[in-house]
C-alpha cells in the first residue's frame, strides 16, 4: 500500500513522516487489499493548544474511509484517526461478509425450489 504524506504550509520533517507510514502501515493486517492512501497534515489557528490536524483518506475497493483527528501533537492525532480508521475497516468487513453470507443463502434457497 502507498501512503502520501502531504503538509499543508509547512515542512514536515523525515521523522514524522515514517511515523504515519509505519501507523498506517498496521492497517494491512485488518484488510489487506487498501488501493492507497493519503494523509493531509495541517496547523489550525486555533487559541487551543491542540490545533495538529491529521486527516488519513483510504482508498478500497468500492469504497473510501475517511478519518480526521485534532491534537496537541501529529502523533497524537495520527494515533487517533489511525485507530477510526481501523474500526471503520472492522465495520466494513462486517457488512461485506453479512452481504455475501445472504447472498450465498439465498443462492442455496433458490437451489430447492
Amino acid at each position: 500500500m502507498n501512503v502520501t504524506v502531504q503538509s499543508i504550509k509547512f515542512d514536515a520533517d523525515q521523522k514524522l513522516i515514517d511515523f504515519i507510514k509505519r501507523k498506517t502501515s498496521k492497517l494491512e493486517q485488518f484488510l489487506d487489499n487498501i488501493i492507497e492512501g493519503v494523509c493531509y497534515l495541517r496547523i489550525e489557528n486555533v487559541e487551543d493548544e491542540a490545533n495538529k490536524v491529521v486527516e488519513l483518506k483510504f482508498n478500497i475497493p468500492g469504497s473510501q474511509l475517511f478519518a480526521k483527528a485534532q491534537a496537541k501533537s501529529f502523533e497524537e492525532a495520527t494515533d487517533v484517526a489511525v485507530e477510526s480508521l481501523r474500526r471503520q475497516i472492522n465495520k466494513h468487513k462486517t457488512k461485506t461478509r453479512t452481504a455475501v453470507s445472504n447472498h450465498k443463502e439465498l443462492l442455496s434457497n433458490e437451489d430447492e425450489f
